[in-house]
């Protein structure tokens, strides 16, 4: 297996740049033309061409694994339902997600939910990674990587498709769409997606119920482009999020606590069948491209998320305390009946959270002889309302009570200036972004810890700056970023004191096409000033929480390469060699404090790398063999051995077949993930020792995509 993959990156692909520039569609979207140009660490991944075969209902992030320097994680472990990815060994909540430039991330929690937007790569149609800080951007600064997912517009003639899909755990995906081609002078197009999404999950009882669509409308008129799109889900999940200790995990792999608890009546342990998130998401945006004479342009977008849902668990006394009421916590009276006061009662209890976020993005660009200018404007505003019910289960009576209540607002203003001035076969880049934030937190009703009184202002000016020099069929980049970064809503509250983040990043990479061979390499040090680094533990709703690690850095060199070896064969290769490391980093405990020096950062493998075989036979047939190899992590960062998740190398299979129809597009796509059944972990906590996330062995997904045009 092992001979397999490595195989790959030795071949003359070893050196590839990962997207080939030529196979991108060209964008109408001025920030696509302006951002290929950034002397940044990037890729730029045509959806429909790069992704389409694998595409087959797994989340966003597992389709991205093999990109560079990316780690995908799931906690039903297949790959639908909640999953994640981590960049440079960076979490999702340092990495800036937007979606047609709107910020994606929670503005409180800045995760990215994309079980809250399922399907989505079958509405997009680029997508763009910047590794590192990157450029100026909208929402919250990248400290690993900015990831915008660009959507597709309708087409220009009519069309209808069913993409349907079944696998392994009982997964399956329906999914329809329609649009209607260009209309009313040939100034009016509109399509709609709608996508239903079941899995049973790898880990007992990870199931998912998942709801999408997709709405959008194009008018074009001479300079005037305007679009309107409306996207969104809904999800039922059954709670995976607190993994298993080594133990289970080596004899019962699938094993899930969730829900568990003791039955007084039949003294049994049982597993509450309700132990879900549930939680409904809609977008809604306008944007207005505005071609203003031969040299400028305008883009500006209004946006509005509206997010609610809840997550319901089942609360069992604590036997362990010598007092096993816990009233109290839940502002309520001790019960008597018959005259006897009732000391416990396990609890039904479900967490809220009803959110709203809107705001503007303006964009103006102006393209000249020597310069290209890029000059925006951001205002967001967040408005959240947390609160909670409860039931009793042993006490009827005890209906359903609000028993916290807590609020938030969370304003954004931004600006920023970018320019790239041509200077014979070099270009400089400067980019000045300053950005003020406001959060306050307030509480109505208090109860069982949730919440806190807190008003926070940061003020942070965020310089970057870049040059290239271009080559034939390429270029040498050089960039310096500096970058700021607020803690989110679980710091503060674990920590008031928590600090924002700082940090210099230094750039340096080629670019180089030959013919059919393409390869970059990109040198990078990241030195960072009180990172917010995972410290191997997870809250109650199984997020990671994090802590401020004083001094840390991340160095490394990706390299990437594509060779077309002939008419069949393409071959394509990554790999990440790095070294992240806390400086003297001070580790609390319940004992005292502990200075263990320099450590590894947590969740940060110092190699990770990708091969990826296509072979096409015939025109309409084509089958690709994708290879991943990450090295040892560690799940905290006191460089403990017994902490530490081993390295896995995974192969997984695709093969899509294409019908030699007329007017009729039939794609049958096979995928077969871990086809070596490889048992392994990427994700996990520390919680009296290592708990692990497992990830399902074999599995496999089959589609069929219908196109009638």
């Amino acid at each position: 297996m092992k001979g397999l993959f490595f195989l790959g990156l030795i071949s003359p692909a070893v050196l590839y740049a990962q997207i080939k520039q030529d196979s991108i569609k060209e964008s109408s979207i001025e920030a696509i033309q302006f951002t290929k140009r950034l002397p940044v660490a990037q890729e730029i991944i045509n959806v429909q061409k790069d992704l389409d075969q694998k595409n087959l209902g797994q989340d966003l992030p597992l389709l991205l694994k093999n990109q560079m320097s990316v780690i995908s994680t799931s906690d039903a472990g297949n790959g639908i339902g909640y999953t994640s990815f981590r960049i440079r060994g960076v979490g999702g909540k340092s990495i800036n997600v937007m979606m047609n430039g709107v910020p994606y991330n929670d503005a409180e929690s800045q995760g990215t939910f994309f079980v809250d937007v399922p399907d989505l790569a079958s509405s997009a149609s680029q997508i763009v990674i910047q590794r590192g800080v990157g450029t100026s951007s909208n929402g919250v600064s990248a400290f690993g990587a900015s990831v915008n997912i660009i959507s597709k517009s309708p087409e220009e003639k009519f069309y209808v498709k069913s993409d349907n899909t079944y696998g392994s755990f009982n997964t399956y995906k329906y999914s329809a769409e329609m649009g209607s081609g260009k209309f009313w002078n040939n100034r009016l197009s509109v399509m709609g997606r709608y996508t239903k999404i079941h899995s049973d999950g790898y880990i007992d009882r990870a199931s998912s119920d998942l709801d999408s669509y997709n709405f959008a409308a194009l008018f074009e008129e001479h300079k005037t482009k305007i679009r309107f799109i409306a996207f969104g889900g809904k999800e039922k999940t059954y709670q995976a999020w607190n993994g298993i200790d080594k133990a289970t995990w080596e004899t019962q792999p699938k094993f899930n606590y969730s829900g568990q608890y003791y039955d007084l009546f039949t003294k049994e342990e049982r597993f509450y069948p309700n132990e879900t998130d549930n939680y409904r998401q809609n977008h809604y945006q306008l944007l207005w491209e505005q071609k203003i004479g031969d040299h400028w342009s305008l883009e500006t977008t209004a946006h509005y998320t509206k997010g609610k849902g809840y997550y319901e668990n089942y609360k069992r006394v604590d036997e362990t305390k010598p007092n096993k009421t816990h009233y109290a916590n839940y502002n309520l009276d001790l019960p008597v009946v018959n005259g006897v006061p009732v000391m416990k009662t396990d609890f039904i209890r479900k967490k809220w959270l009803d959110n709203d976020f809107y705001g503007a993005v303006s964009t103006l660009y102006g393209k000249f002889a020597l310069v290209d200018l890029n000059i925006g404007i951001v205002a967001n505003q967040y408005y959240g309302r947390h609160f909670g019910n409860v039931t009793g289960v042993y006490l009827p009576q005890i209906d359903e009570h609000e028993y916290y209540r807590n609020t938030s607002l969370k304003n954004e203003m931004a600006g920023f200036a970018k320019a790239i001035v041509k200077l014979n076969q070099w270009e400089f880049f400067g980019d000045l972004q300053l950005r003020k934030i406001s959060y306050e937190t307030g509480i109505i009703q208090a109860g069982d810890g949730e919440g806190a009184n807190m008003d926070k202002k940061w003020l942070f000016f965020n310089p970057k700056l870049g040059v290239n020099y271009k080559i034939n069929n390429g270029k040498l980049f050089l960039s310096y970023a500096h970058a700021h970064r607020e803690p989110n809503r679980d710091d503060l509250f674990a920590n008031p004191e928590t600090q924002p983040e700082k940090l210099h990043d230094f750039e340096a990479g080629i670019e180089k096409s030959f013919g059919n061979f393409s390869f970059t390499t990109n040198l990078y040090f990241m030195n960072y000033v009180n990172q917010l680094v995972l410290n191997g533990q997870i809250n109650n709703v199984g997020e990671f929480i994090r802590v401020n690690s004083g001094k840390s850095y991340r160095m490394g060199i990706e390299i990437g390469a594509l060779a077309k070896l002939s008419d069949q064969w393409n071959v394509s290769a990554n790999v990440t060699l790095s070294k992240n490391e806390n400086k003297d980093f001070i580790n609390e405990t319940a004992t005292g404090i502990e200075h263990l020096g320099n450590t590894p950062i947590s969740f940060s493998p110092s190699i990770m790398a990708n091969a990826l075989i296509k072979y096409s036979p015939t025109k309409n047939f084509t089958v690709g063999l994708q290879n991943q190899y990450v090295g040892d992590q560690y799940l905290d960062n006191t460089h403990t051995e017994a902490l530490k998740l081993n390295d896995y190398l995974l192969t997984d299979f695709t093969a899509k077949y294409t019908l030699p129809l007329k007017q009729t597009e039939v794609d049958l796509k096979l995928l077969v993930n871990n086809i070596f059944n490889k048992k392994y972990v990427n994700n996990g906590y520390v919680w009296d020792g290592p708990m692990y996330f497992s990830q399902a062995g074999i599995n496999f997904l089959f589609g069929i995509s219908l196109t009638i045009r």
